[in-house]
């Protein structure tokens, strides 16, 4: 599905990702450990096309990502919830689940089917559809995201440090909710980055370390 080689990037002209080269498979649970100012966050972001590629290559089903640009990579079937959730203050929850499928032209059918089974994976939000993004705690915001990256993510999801904040109840409704995902759609493939590896219980298939920019050796779950 997702083939990273020899991937480089800098941000203000330091370097922050060295060489990594990595492969997501379809049906695979990933979870990319690494602490503070690893690069995970950006290792995300360059998959979706908001941090340039310096050297290598990375290819979603063997097309090369650099000629997509990033308001399409949406339509290649990947989805993405950010560490800070980026929540659109005046749309409600509903409006902000439905936007990224209303912006790839969607039929209205195809996003209320969409809509549906996130609510199935994510049922927490179905009460706060009505509410405006702004009014939103932090791990709701952080639910209504993960709620999102379904909504886009067909294919790919990509969570940015999902569980850090989350209050304890928050984080295991979470992490039911990725079990429903992985169980709703055991062809998709879910990266998860965490700066703790126990936070992620056993949702993970396999975990990748990543130290100062370069991909370790894989690790066996906790």
């Amino acid at each position: 599905m997702l083939e990273l080689n020899a991937v480089s990037a800098r941000i203000a002209g330091i370097p922050v990702l060295r060489g990594i080269s990595a492969r997501f498979d379809a049906g695979g649970t990933i979870a990319v450990v690494g602490r503070n100012g690893a690069g995970k966050t950006t290792l995300l972001r360059l998959i979706m096309g908001f941090v340039p590629l310096l050297q290598g290559n990375a290819a979603f089903d063997g097309r090369d990502l650099a000629t997509v640009p990033a308001r399409d990579r949406v339509r290649l079937g990947i989805g993405y919830a950010p560490e800070d959730r980026v929540m659109f203050p005046t749309f409600s929850v509903e409006e902000n689940l439905r936007f990224p499928c209303e912006v790839i032209g969607l039929s209205r059918r195809d996003v209320d089917d969409r809509l549906a089974q996130t609510l199935d994976i994510v049922p927490e939000l179905k009460p706060m559809l009505p509410r405006s993004g702004a009014a939103l705690s932090g791990g709701q915001g952080k639910m209504a995201a993960l709620g999102r990256a379904i909504m886009a993510g067909e294919r790919l999801v990509l969570l940015d440090e999902p569980f850090q904040g989350l209050a304890p109840v928050l984080a295991q409704q979470y992490s039911a909710s990725l079990q429903r995902l992985i169980a709703a759609r055991p062809r998709s493939c879910v990266v998860i980055t965490e700066s703790n590896r126990s936070l992620l219980g056993d949702v993970p298939t396999r975990t990748l370390v990543l130290e100062r920019g370069e991909l370790s050796q894989e690790a066996a779950p906790a």
